[in-house]
């Protein structure tokens, strides 16, 4: 009885807190990472400085600070403006995808998984973020349906 107790409570927890599977990135990371962006700058190859920017989009999208998470989203837009070879532009919509998840905007996360998986359509990373995705915007639905609900009982 206290195992299934159990499960109900941490099944109520994921559902509210979200429950993913995706890391976190310390600010810690992210400022050796900012270090090596900057060190890269000096005369780096361009191949060296544009490892080390994805690396730092990474930890961006993966922090949980807001600001943080913004700023990935934004070099990562901006990096698609030339995205490379396909699996470049595989590995910046999927970092995107990520980014547009953690800030709560689900649609578009789903968006850019979308155009992920066009280039590889059996990538697992993907298409698990892409179910965690659809879950969220399913709860999300299913929470405004309970509120809109719940508003008409009272007006009765």
């Amino acid at each position: 009885m206290d195992v299934k107790v159990s499960k109900f409570f941490d099944s109520i927890g994921s559902f509210f807190t979200g429950g993913d599977q995706l890391p976190w990135c310390d600010r810690d990371i992210i400022l050796g990472c900012e270090r090596e962006v900057a060190e890269a700058a000096n005369g780096a190859t361009d191949e060296l400085q544009q490892e080390s920017i994805m690396r730092l989009s990474w930890s961006l999208v993966h922090s949980k600070q807001p600001d943080d998470v913004q700023r990935g989203i934004a070099m990562l837009e901006e990096s698609l403006v030339n995205p490379g070879s396909p699996l470049q532009k595989r590995e910046k919509l999927y970092l995107l995808a990520v980014g547009k998840y953690r800030s709560g905007d689900y649609p578009r996360s789903r968006q850019h998984l979308e155009r992920c998986l066009e280039i590889a359509p059996d990538w697992r990373q993907a298409l698990t973020l892409k179910k965690t995705v659809e879950d969220k915007i399913a709860k999300g639905k299913s929470l405004l349906l309970l509120f809109f609900c719940q508003k008409k009982k009272k007006r009765r």
